[in-house]
Protein backbone atom coordinates (compact mmCIF):
# COMPACT_ATOMS: atom_id res chain seq x y z
CA UNK A 1 0.00 0.00 0.00
CA UNK A 2 1.19 3.49 -0.60
CA UNK A 3 2.41 5.52 2.22
CA UNK A 4 1.61 9.40 2.55
CA UNK A 5 3.42 9.71 5.61
CA UNK A 6 6.44 11.38 4.43
CA UNK A 7 7.08 13.69 1.60
CA UNK A 8 10.76 14.36 -0.54
CA UNK A 9 12.09 16.08 2.13
CA UNK A 10 12.03 13.54 4.50
CA UNK A 11 12.94 10.74 1.71
CA UNK A 12 16.36 13.43 1.00
CA UNK A 13 16.86 13.29 4.49
CA UNK A 14 16.33 9.10 4.30
CA UNK A 15 19.17 8.50 1.75
CA UNK A 16 21.39 10.91 3.71
CA UNK A 17 20.94 8.95 6.90
CA UNK A 18 21.66 5.69 5.21
CA UNK A 19 24.79 6.99 3.67
CA UNK A 20 25.98 8.05 7.13
CA UNK A 21 25.33 4.74 8.59
CA UNK A 22 26.63 2.89 5.66
CA UNK A 23 29.94 4.86 6.18
CA UNK A 24 29.80 5.70 9.86
CA UNK A 25 27.99 2.82 11.59
CA UNK A 26 28.11 -0.28 10.28
CA UNK A 27 32.03 -0.59 9.65
CA UNK A 28 32.67 -0.03 13.64
CA UNK A 29 29.51 -1.55 14.92
CA UNK A 30 30.88 -4.92 16.28
CA UNK A 31 33.69 -2.73 18.10
CA UNK A 32 30.68 -0.92 19.65
CA UNK A 33 28.86 -3.92 20.64
CA UNK A 34 32.06 -5.43 22.80
CA UNK A 35 32.36 -2.13 24.40
CA UNK A 36 28.99 -1.84 25.96
CA UNK A 37 28.69 1.51 24.78
CA UNK A 38 29.13 4.24 21.53
CA UNK A 39 32.30 6.14 21.83
CA UNK A 40 31.17 9.89 22.70
CA UNK A 41 32.81 11.41 19.65
CA UNK A 42 29.94 9.44 17.95
CA UNK A 43 27.53 12.24 19.26
CA UNK A 44 29.15 14.78 17.57
CA UNK A 45 28.95 13.28 14.24
CA UNK A 46 25.12 12.98 14.59
CA UNK A 47 25.46 16.74 15.78
CA UNK A 48 26.93 17.55 12.57
CA UNK A 49 24.62 15.74 10.46
CA UNK A 50 21.63 17.70 11.98
CA UNK A 51 19.57 15.30 13.54
CA UNK A 52 19.77 16.81 16.99
CA UNK A 53 18.30 20.16 15.88
CA UNK A 54 15.58 18.92 13.64
CA UNK A 55 12.93 20.72 15.92
CA UNK A 56 15.06 22.83 17.89
CA UNK A 57 14.08 26.83 17.39
CA UNK A 58 16.76 28.63 14.10
CA UNK A 59 17.39 31.30 17.03
CA UNK A 60 19.53 28.35 19.06
CA UNK A 61 20.77 26.87 16.28
CA UNK A 62 18.02 24.28 14.98
CA UNK A 63 16.20 23.72 11.97
CA UNK A 64 12.61 24.45 13.53
CA UNK A 65 10.73 21.95 12.43
CA UNK A 66 7.95 20.72 14.66
CA UNK A 67 7.84 16.63 13.43
CA UNK A 68 9.20 13.92 14.67
CA UNK A 69 8.61 12.26 10.91
CA UNK A 70 12.63 12.58 10.77
CA UNK A 71 12.61 10.18 14.24
CA UNK A 72 10.25 7.87 12.31
CA UNK A 73 13.14 7.27 9.20
CA UNK A 74 15.96 7.26 11.95
CA UNK A 75 13.78 4.30 13.45
CA UNK A 76 13.62 2.74 10.44
CA UNK A 77 17.08 3.47 9.23
CA UNK A 78 19.13 2.22 12.16
CA UNK A 79 17.05 -1.40 12.00
CA UNK A 80 17.12 -1.84 8.28
CA UNK A 81 21.03 -1.40 8.53
CA UNK A 82 21.34 -3.40 11.86
CA UNK A 83 23.15 -1.01 14.54
CA UNK A 84 21.59 1.88 16.89
CA UNK A 85 22.97 5.14 17.79
CA UNK A 86 23.35 4.06 21.52
CA UNK A 87 21.82 5.85 23.95
CA UNK A 88 21.52 8.97 21.84
CA UNK A 89 17.79 8.42 21.38
CA UNK A 90 16.84 10.07 25.00
CA UNK A 91 18.42 13.21 24.23
CA UNK A 92 15.61 13.91 21.09
CA UNK A 93 12.89 12.32 22.09
CA UNK A 94 12.70 12.60 25.93
CA UNK A 95 14.39 15.03 27.06
CA UNK A 96 13.81 18.21 24.60
CA UNK A 97 10.46 18.40 24.74
CA UNK A 98 10.54 19.01 28.69
CA UNK A 99 13.65 21.42 27.79
CA UNK A 100 10.86 23.27 24.68
CA UNK A 101 8.22 23.13 27.15
CA UNK A 102 9.07 23.92 30.21
CA UNK A 103 12.37 26.04 29.77
CA UNK A 104 12.33 29.83 30.64
CA UNK A 105 14.01 31.95 27.30
CA UNK A 106 17.00 31.84 29.89
CA UNK A 107 17.54 28.15 30.42
CA UNK A 108 16.36 27.88 26.66
CA UNK A 109 19.61 30.04 25.84
CA UNK A 110 21.66 28.25 28.18
CA UNK A 111 21.02 24.28 27.32
CA UNK A 112 19.71 24.20 23.52
CA UNK A 113 22.54 25.56 21.77
CA UNK A 114 24.91 22.59 23.61
CA UNK A 115 22.09 20.52 22.90
CA UNK A 116 21.72 20.79 19.65
CA UNK A 117 25.74 20.78 19.13
CA UNK A 118 26.31 17.43 21.43
CA UNK A 119 28.46 19.79 23.81
CA UNK A 120 25.94 18.42 26.22
CA UNK A 121 23.66 15.14 26.24
CA UNK A 122 21.11 14.78 28.23
CA UNK A 123 19.33 12.07 29.54
CA UNK A 124 15.70 11.78 32.20
CA UNK A 125 16.23 10.28 35.13
CA UNK A 126 12.59 8.98 36.44
CA UNK A 127 12.61 5.51 37.30
CA UNK A 128 13.80 3.78 41.20
CA UNK A 129 15.06 0.47 42.55
CA UNK A 130 11.81 -1.02 43.40
CA UNK A 131 9.50 1.74 42.67
CA UNK A 132 9.29 0.83 38.72
CA UNK A 133 6.59 2.41 36.95
CA UNK A 134 4.72 3.70 39.79
CA UNK A 135 6.36 6.99 39.56
CA UNK A 136 4.25 8.73 42.64
CA UNK A 137 6.73 5.95 44.35
CA UNK A 138 9.75 7.85 43.93
CA UNK A 139 12.03 8.67 46.92
CA UNK A 140 14.70 10.99 45.44
CA UNK A 141 14.12 14.26 46.95
CA UNK A 142 15.13 18.18 46.45
CA UNK A 143 14.48 20.49 49.18
CA UNK A 144 15.24 23.97 48.88
CA UNK A 145 18.05 25.76 50.75
CA UNK A 146 17.57 28.07 53.46
CA UNK A 147 18.95 30.89 51.35
CA UNK A 148 16.94 29.72 48.42
CA UNK A 149 19.56 29.64 46.07
CA UNK A 150 19.76 26.33 45.23
CA UNK A 151 18.46 22.50 45.96
CA UNK A 152 19.84 19.51 47.47
CA UNK A 153 19.08 16.26 45.98
CA UNK A 154 19.21 13.03 47.19
CA UNK A 155 18.35 9.85 46.28
CA UNK A 156 18.70 6.88 43.65
CA UNK A 157 17.62 6.30 39.98
CA UNK A 158 18.14 3.31 37.83
CA UNK A 159 17.83 1.56 34.30
CA UNK A 160 18.76 5.32 32.72
CA UNK A 161 19.41 5.38 29.13
CA UNK A 162 22.33 7.38 28.23
CA UNK A 163 23.60 7.80 31.69
CA UNK A 164 27.08 7.19 31.12
CA UNK A 165 27.72 9.44 28.71
CA UNK A 166 24.97 12.27 29.87
CA UNK A 167 26.16 15.83 30.49
CA UNK A 168 22.69 16.79 31.80
CA UNK A 169 19.86 14.59 33.16
CA UNK A 170 16.34 15.64 33.87
CA UNK A 171 15.90 14.21 37.25
CA UNK A 172 12.50 13.41 38.94
CA UNK A 173 12.38 14.34 42.19
CA UNK A 174 10.23 15.12 45.76
CA UNK A 175 10.08 18.28 46.63
CA UNK A 176 7.11 18.08 48.29
CA UNK A 177 4.91 15.22 50.48
CA UNK A 178 1.99 13.60 48.29
CA UNK A 179 -1.34 14.82 49.51
CA UNK A 180 -3.76 12.92 51.00
CA UNK A 181 -5.73 13.51 47.60
CA UNK A 182 -3.55 13.46 45.42
CA UNK A 183 -0.13 10.89 45.63
CA UNK A 184 1.59 12.52 42.99
CA UNK A 185 1.82 15.84 43.68
CA UNK A 186 5.00 17.43 44.65
CA UNK A 187 7.35 15.73 42.46
CA UNK A 188 9.75 18.56 40.58
CA UNK A 189 11.98 17.96 37.30
CA UNK A 190 15.58 19.53 37.32
CA UNK A 191 18.04 19.83 34.73
CA UNK A 192 20.83 18.48 36.71
CA UNK A 193 24.69 19.07 35.69
CA UNK A 194 26.68 15.27 35.88
CA UNK A 195 29.71 17.21 36.92
CA UNK A 196 28.12 18.17 40.49
CA UNK A 197 29.84 17.36 43.77
CA UNK A 198 27.71 14.07 45.01
CA UNK A 199 26.65 13.53 41.72
CA UNK A 200 28.05 9.53 40.49
CA UNK A 201 27.26 6.86 37.90
CA UNK A 202 27.12 3.59 39.85
CA UNK A 203 27.23 0.39 37.13
CA UNK A 204 26.83 0.57 33.61
CA UNK A 205 23.75 -2.01 33.31
CA UNK A 206 24.69 -5.22 31.88
CA UNK A 207 21.45 -6.16 29.86
CA UNK A 208 20.15 -8.82 27.30
CA UNK A 209 19.58 -6.64 24.76
CA UNK A 210 20.60 -2.65 23.34
CA UNK A 211 24.07 -3.75 23.99
CA UNK A 212 25.70 -0.12 22.54
CA UNK A 213 23.52 1.72 24.69
CA UNK A 214 24.69 2.90 27.80
CA UNK A 215 22.43 2.37 30.48
CA UNK A 216 23.20 3.17 34.20
CA UNK A 217 22.52 3.75 37.73
CA UNK A 218 22.90 7.05 38.94
CA UNK A 219 23.09 8.19 42.81
CA UNK A 220 22.41 11.75 44.66
CA UNK A 221 24.41 12.52 47.75
CA UNK A 222 23.74 16.08 48.52
CA UNK A 223 23.70 17.41 45.67
CA UNK A 224 23.69 21.33 45.07
CA UNK A 225 21.27 22.32 42.03
CA UNK A 226 21.00 25.71 41.46
CA UNK A 227 17.47 26.87 41.11
CA UNK A 228 18.14 28.12 37.85
CA UNK A 229 18.15 24.68 36.75
CA UNK A 230 14.38 23.86 38.17
CA UNK A 231 12.12 23.11 34.85
CA UNK A 232 8.71 24.13 35.21
CA UNK A 233 6.99 24.97 38.14
CA UNK A 234 7.52 22.92 41.40
CA UNK A 235 5.42 20.22 42.62
CA UNK A 236 4.17 19.39 39.49
CA UNK A 237 6.41 17.77 37.78
CA UNK A 238 3.88 14.21 37.64
CA UNK A 239 1.51 16.05 34.81
CA UNK A 240 4.54 17.23 32.93
CA UNK A 241 6.05 13.23 32.63
CA UNK A 242 2.33 12.66 32.19
CA UNK A 243 2.10 15.43 28.98
CA UNK A 244 4.77 13.43 27.40
CA UNK A 245 4.32 9.69 27.59
CA UNK A 246 2.49 9.43 24.95
CA UNK A 247 5.55 10.75 22.21
CA UNK A 248 7.59 8.31 24.43
CA UNK A 249 5.35 5.39 23.66
CA UNK A 250 4.56 6.45 20.00
CA UNK A 251 8.83 6.34 19.63
CA UNK A 252 8.33 2.43 21.08
CA UNK A 253 5.99 1.73 19.03
CA UNK A 254 7.30 2.49 15.91
CA UNK A 255 11.13 1.32 16.89
CA UNK A 256 8.89 -1.74 17.25
CA UNK A 257 7.17 -1.82 14.09
CA UNK A 258 10.34 -0.84 12.20
CA UNK A 259 12.46 -3.95 13.87
CA UNK A 260 10.10 -6.31 12.76
CA UNK A 261 10.02 -4.94 8.98
CA UNK A 262 13.50 -5.29 9.11
CA UNK A 263 13.05 -8.86 10.73
CA UNK A 264 11.58 -9.50 7.94
CA UNK A 265 13.91 -8.23 5.18
CA UNK A 266 16.45 -10.32 7.22
CA UNK A 267 14.81 -13.30 7.60
CA UNK A 268 13.54 -13.38 3.24
CA UNK A 269 17.46 -12.66 2.38
CA UNK A 270 18.98 -15.56 4.74
CA UNK A 271 16.32 -18.35 3.39
CA UNK A 272 16.82 -17.21 -0.24
CA UNK A 273 20.52 -17.85 0.40
CA UNK A 274 20.31 -20.75 2.65
CA UNK A 275 20.42 -24.35 1.31
CA UNK A 276 18.87 -27.40 3.12
CA UNK A 277 18.39 -31.03 1.30
CA UNK A 278 19.17 -29.70 -1.74
CA UNK A 279 16.94 -26.70 -2.30
CA UNK A 280 16.87 -22.90 -0.97
CA UNK A 281 14.73 -22.48 2.52
CA UNK A 282 12.78 -20.46 0.37
CA UNK A 283 11.40 -23.36 -1.49
CA UNK A 284 9.72 -24.92 1.51
CA UNK A 285 6.09 -23.85 1.51
CA UNK A 286 6.38 -23.24 5.44
CA UNK A 287 8.68 -20.73 4.89
CA UNK A 288 6.31 -18.84 2.59
CA UNK A 289 3.70 -18.82 4.43
CA UNK A 290 5.58 -17.80 7.89
CA UNK A 291 7.35 -15.13 6.24
CA UNK A 292 3.92 -14.02 4.46
CA UNK A 293 2.08 -14.21 7.93
CA UNK A 294 4.82 -12.17 9.08
CA UNK A 295 4.32 -9.09 6.34
CA UNK A 296 0.85 -9.31 7.12
CA UNK A 297 1.32 -8.37 10.96
CA UNK A 298 4.04 -5.43 9.76
CA UNK A 299 1.78 -4.05 7.03
CA UNK A 300 -0.55 -3.51 10.05
CA UNK A 301 1.64 -2.22 12.44
CA UNK A 302 3.07 -0.08 9.56
CA UNK A 303 -0.34 1.51 9.43
CA UNK A 304 -0.87 1.60 13.42
CA UNK A 305 2.66 3.44 13.45
CA UNK A 306 1.98 6.16 10.77
CA UNK A 307 -1.32 7.03 11.99
CA UNK A 308 0.00 7.70 15.22
CA UNK A 309 2.81 9.54 13.93
CA UNK A 310 0.46 12.05 12.04
CA UNK A 311 -1.60 11.94 15.31
CA UNK A 312 1.54 13.14 17.47
CA UNK A 313 2.10 15.79 14.69
CA UNK A 314 -0.71 17.66 15.04
CA UNK A 315 -1.10 17.11 18.66
CA UNK A 316 -4.03 14.95 19.14
CA UNK A 317 -2.48 11.59 20.05
CA UNK A 318 -4.03 10.22 23.74
CA UNK A 319 -2.60 8.59 26.05
CA UNK A 320 -4.77 5.90 25.12
CA UNK A 321 -4.20 5.89 21.51
CA UNK A 322 -0.65 5.91 22.53
CA UNK A 323 -0.90 2.95 24.93
CA UNK A 324 -3.18 1.25 22.10
CA UNK A 325 -0.19 1.96 19.72
CA UNK A 326 2.45 0.49 21.63
CA UNK A 327 0.56 -2.38 22.82
CA UNK A 328 -0.15 -3.74 19.40
CA UNK A 329 2.88 -2.76 17.51
CA UNK A 330 5.05 -4.03 20.26
CA UNK A 331 3.56 -7.21 20.54
CA UNK A 332 3.54 -7.69 16.82
CA UNK A 333 7.26 -7.36 16.71
CA UNK A 334 7.58 -9.93 19.53
CA UNK A 335 6.04 -12.73 17.69
CA UNK A 336 7.75 -11.62 14.10
CA UNK A 337 10.77 -11.23 15.05
CA UNK A 338 10.69 -14.86 17.01
CA UNK A 339 9.35 -16.35 13.88
CA UNK A 340 11.90 -14.50 11.71
CA UNK A 341 14.92 -16.39 13.86
CA UNK A 342 12.93 -19.45 13.57
CA UNK A 343 13.84 -19.35 10.26
CA UNK A 344 17.46 -18.57 10.68
CA UNK A 345 18.00 -21.80 12.48
CA UNK A 346 20.69 -22.62 14.42
CA UNK A 347 22.06 -19.47 13.33
CA UNK A 348 19.51 -16.97 14.58
CA UNK A 349 20.94 -17.81 17.77
CA UNK A 350 24.65 -16.43 17.18
CA UNK A 351 25.10 -12.53 17.75
CA UNK A 352 27.13 -12.32 14.41
CA UNK A 353 23.72 -12.36 13.10
CA UNK A 354 21.61 -9.38 13.27
CA UNK A 355 17.74 -10.95 13.81
CA UNK A 356 19.50 -11.94 17.16
CA UNK A 357 20.87 -9.16 18.25
CA UNK A 358 16.86 -7.92 17.04
CA UNK A 359 15.77 -10.74 19.11
CA UNK A 360 17.43 -8.94 22.24
CA UNK A 361 17.03 -5.68 21.59
CA UNK A 362 13.51 -5.83 21.14
CA UNK A 363 12.38 -7.69 24.05
CA UNK A 364 12.39 -4.70 26.69
CA UNK A 365 9.60 -3.14 24.79
CA UNK A 366 7.15 -4.42 26.60
CA UNK A 367 8.94 -3.15 29.62
CA UNK A 368 9.87 0.18 29.60
CA UNK A 369 7.59 3.61 28.97
CA UNK A 370 5.48 1.44 30.94
CA UNK A 371 4.42 -2.24 30.80
CA UNK A 372 2.15 -4.11 28.19
CA UNK A 373 -0.24 -4.67 31.49
CA UNK A 374 0.19 -0.96 31.82
CA UNK A 375 -0.89 0.07 28.55
CA UNK A 376 -3.65 -2.32 28.72
CA UNK A 377 -4.52 -0.47 32.32
CA UNK A 378 -4.85 2.95 30.32
CA UNK A 379 -6.76 1.49 27.73
CA UNK A 380 -9.26 -0.38 29.15
CA UNK A 381 -10.04 3.16 31.18
CA UNK A 382 -10.29 5.40 28.85
CA UNK A 383 -12.84 2.57 27.31
CA UNK A 384 -14.77 2.98 31.02
CA UNK A 385 -13.99 -0.13 32.01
Amino acid sequence: MRRTVFNEDHEAFRETLRAFIEAEVVPVHEEWFAAGQVPREFYYKLAELGVFGISVPEEFGGAGIESHKFEAIQYEETSRAGVTFGGSGVHVLLALPYIKALGTDEQKKRYLEKFVSAEEMWALAMTEPGTGSDLAGMKTTAKLSEDGTHYVLNGSKTFITGGVHADRVIVCARTSAPTAEDRRFGISLFAVDTKSEGYSIGRKLDKLGLKTSDTAELAFVDVKVPVEDLLGEENKGFYYLGANLPSERWGIAYGAYAQAKAAVRFAKEYVQDRTVFGKTVASFQNTKFELAACQAEVDAAEAVADRALEALDAGELTAAEAASAKLFNTEVAHRVIDKCLQLHGGYGFMNEYPIARLYADNRVNRIYGGTSEVMKMIIAKDMGL
